[in-house]
Parts: structure tokens; sequence; C-alpha cells
């Protein structure tokens, strides 16, 4: 079972913590990652694009010009998509670009992804994450003893609001409770950060079927 260190919010090393071999050392599936990536893009697209086609556009109640003896070719209306501001023929339409991702293989990526932050050393473990208070500066200098120098995901269980209200101001530093991890958001910053409680909690979850049974 790999190992981690358990830090407090001074850096200070309180303990250690055994996480799963299942979770935390599974085999990092490289293309699970990708799609559960594109899902999870997929699913914040709004769809609201569109364009009009010729029964939409403004005009053409009446024939340009009569059939023959102009000399002009025949049209009989100027939304006509060859005309200059007629119809648009087969353009985007307001869609949904979500669609169903299983379950089991969302959790797979996630173990992927747990994995690969641990084998690049950038998962922290603290004993807890209760503040004093819930002030941004505050968070902020123990983030800079934590070593956080770029993005930052932090993992907690819910009803935190000193931490809440503290993370929100904080750019590149995105607070999630355990139920709502996904690889993206790890796959995004570039550390994560999780309370002993979050951990132990989030890796119950998520283990494979055949070993929760």
């Amino acid at each position: 079972m790999p190992t981690v260190e358990v830090k407090n919010l001074a850096n200070q090393t309180v303990g250690q913590i055994e996480l799963r071999d299942d979770v935390f050392a599974a085999r990092v599936n490289q293309a699970l990652l990708w799609e559960a990536v594109r899902h999870y893009l997929a699913s914040l697209r709004r769809g609201t694009h569109q364009t009009k086609t010729r029964g939409e556009v403004s005009g053409g109640g009446r024939k340009p010009w009569r059939q023959k003896g102009t000399g002009r070719a025949r049209h009989g209306s100027i939304r006509s998509p060859l005309w200059r501001h007629g119809g648009t023929v087969h353009g985007p339409q307001p869609r949904d670009y979500s669609y169903h991702f299983p379950r089991q293989k969302l959790l797979g990526a996630l173990r992927s992804a747990l994995t690969a932050k641990l084998q690049s050393e950038r998962l922290t473990v603290v004993d807890t994450l209760e503040l004093e208070n819930h002030k941004t500066n505050a968070l902020r200098k123990i983030l800079g003893k934590l070593g956080v120098e770029k993005t930052l995901l932090i993992v907690e269980a819910d009803g935190n609001t000193n931490l809440e209200r503290a993370s929100r101001n904080l750019a590149g530093v995105k607070l999630v409770p355990t139920r709502d991890v996904h690889p993206y958001d790890l796959l995004a910053h570039d550390r994560v950060l999780f309370s002993q409680a979050a951990v132990e909690k989030l890796q119950r979850a998520i283990v494979p079927r055949a070993k929760a049974a």
C-alpha cells in the first residue's frame, strides 16, 4: 500500500496514512482519462448556437422579379441561401452536447487521475482543514507554508464554511466536496490538497466494485 505523510497546516509532519492500492496505485489509463475529460467538457457546452434558415430570415414575401423576359436568372425569393442575407443551409442549431458516460468508467478515470497525482508527488494530505476564520489572506499564508505555487484543488467534506469563504477569492484555487471530485479537476490543477477525513471517505467511495463486494 502507498503511504503518504499527513501534515498540519504549518507543514509539519504529524503522522502517516496508508492509501488503497486499488485506488492510488491503479494503472494510469490515458485513453480513459481522455474520455472523461471529453465528457466533462461536452457537458459544459450550452449549445445555444443557431443560424436562421430561409423560413426565418426577414423579407422575401414576393417574387423579386417576373419569371421571364428580364434576362436575369429565375428567383422566387430573396431569402434563398444563394442570396446575400438569405437563409443558411445546414447551419448549427441548438442542441444538447451532453451524453451518457458510464459511472464505472468515470470511477476508473478518477482512480487513474489520483494515481497519477500521487506518482508525480502532487498530492498532499493534511490532518484537518478547519480554519480559525474565513479570511482569504490567512488561507493564502497557509498555502504558502504548504508549498503551493501554482493552481490547487482542495478536497474537503461538506460543511467547512470558513474554508469555502476563504478559498473562493483565490485565483487558481478550487474547493470541491468529496462527492464532486472529477478527473478533469485533478488534471487541470497542478496540485491537490486533501484533508485526512476527505481522502479516507473518497477512497472508500471509489473502490472497484469487485473489491467493495
